[in-house]
Parts: C-alpha cells; sequence; structure tokens
C-alpha cells in the first residue's frame, strides 16, 4: 500500500513551509538537449489546491520589478524546495505585499516556537 502511495505522491521529501516563508525553488529546465537547474528564490504567496492539484506561489523582486511564478507541489521539475526563512503573517493569501516596495514589503521572522 505504501509503495501505491509514493508513486502518487512521490515529493514527500519537501519541506513543510506556509505563505509568508521565503523559500528557494531549484527547478529543471531544458534547453534543447541539454538540463540545468535554476533557483526561484522568493517570499510564498500563497498555498492553493489539495493532494495533486495543490500548487503555490512564490514572489520576488527583479531589478525593481516583482515577478510571481506559480509551481505545482508535485512537479517532477521541482529538484528540491530548501526553506530559507520562517514568515510571521496572519493571513494566509498574503497578496497586500504586491503593492507594498521597499521597507513596507518586509516580513517579521518567525523564530523557533513549539510545535511549529
Amino acid at each position: 500500500m505504501q509503495d501505491i502511495i509514493n508513486e502518487v505522491n512521490p515529493k514527500s521529501d519537501l519541506p513543510v513551509f506556509n505563505s509568508g516563508d521565503t523559500i528557494a525553488v531549484h527547478y529543471k529546465i531544458k534547453e534543447g538537449s541539454k538540463e540545468r537547474v535554476q533557483v526561484f528564490q522568493g517570499v510564498v504567496l500563497q498555498r492553493r489546491g489539495d493532494g495533486s492539484t495543490e500548487t503555490f506561489t512564490v514572489r520576488k523582486m527583479a531589478s525593481g520589478v516583482g515577478v510571481e511564478r506559480i509551481f505545482p507541489y508535485n512537479s517532477p521539475l521541482i529538484d528540491k524546495i530548501e526553506r530559507l526563512k520562517r514568515g510571521r503573517v496572519r493571513r494566509s493569501r498574503i497578496f497586500f505585499l504586491r503593492e507594498r516596495k521597499g521597507k513596507s514589503a518586509r516580513i517579521k521572522e518567525r523564530y523557533n516556537r513549539k510545535n511549529y
């Protein structure tokens, strides 16, 4: 039975992260016959869906322009995900960051707390 579950959900080794966390997503990109890994680092705006249709949105600032990317959680193209910081937010979807720039777009860090 466990083999069937692992076939359906192969990404059981990914870390636990929520909205407000800063993560680095190592994503495989195919260019012609070559394949390389690109790192997309930013803040998680939301997690959406459940099971095999779960996705998460990551936002980063590139040259003063906000870039958002939606990743399927169970994508075979995701090599690994690293959680760099735990953010302290009060909402599950933090779209208010889109209008903010500079210091007002910062998220407080959540430090070691039990039961997280």
